[in-house]
């Protein structure tokens, strides 16, 4: 079994990328080959709407047409029998390395059909981790429910299963001394990350082992 990771942040060592990496060990825990490919290492833009993917008998028909670094990714992908995306919220969405991904990833796959149909060769498990500044009790009130809900319908659609979670609060600093950030509270966030991110660490674990798992 082959379970691919994808580092939506720009960081390699903090919050989001942690977490896939303990997803990951969940998952090598269970005998699965592990991979984590960090998305700001790569050179790609967007989808450029040349709609190669979508032109009827096209050699590109359901393929993403563009020859980039993620191109060899995308055949990976294929050959994969899970995918876990990560990534922190900037400003009420995934950061943008993360966005331009899923355009690629996503949209080849995807038929204007009614209702969409998934051209996706086989059924695989899909994650989403997210990392954000929020509390949990704002989440509701930014949209991130919404978003998160959207991200999934899709992936179920075009991979036939989709598991989230997101670690909240996070610590966003070595040092909060060092930067203007007066609304937070340096001590409390310190202390979240001690009792709480190793609880979202755990759950990040369980995921990757539950994915893996055989049945």
């Amino acid at each position: 079994m082959k379970v691919m990771a994808f580092n939506g942040s720009p960081r390699k060592k903090w919050n989001t990328a942690k977490l896939l990496e303990k997803a990951l060990e969940g998952a090598a825990s269970q005998g699965a080959e592990t991979e984590l490919i960090h998305l700001y290492d790569l050179n790609y833009k967007g989808c450029i709407s040349c709609f190669d993917c979508k032109t009827k008998g096209g050699e590109s028909y359901g393929r993403c047409a563009v020859k980039d670094d993620l191109a060899p990714v995308f055949r990976e992908i294929e050959k994969a029998d899970v995918i876990i995306l990560g990534s922190p919220i900037y400003f009420g969405n995934v950061s943008g390395e993360m966005r331009s991904f899923m355009e690629r990833l996503l949209f080849p796959y995807f038929t204007y059909t009614n209702p969409p149909q998934s051209l996706f060769p086989r059924k695989i498990k899909t994650g989403f981790i997210y990392t954000m500044n929020t509390p949990e009790g704002q989440m509701k009130g930014r949209g991130y429910i919404q978003l998160f809900s959207v991200h999934a319908s899709v992936l179920k659609i075009i991979f036939g299963n989709c598991e989230h979670m997101c670690s909240f609060d996070t610590y966003q600093f070595e040092d909060y001394s060092k930067v203007v950030s007066d609304r937070f509270d340096p001590l409390k966030k310190a202390e979240r990350r001690k009792e709480i991110f190793p609880v979202d660490c755990q759950r990040a674990f369980d995921m990757g082992a539950r994915f893996a798992s055989v049945g």
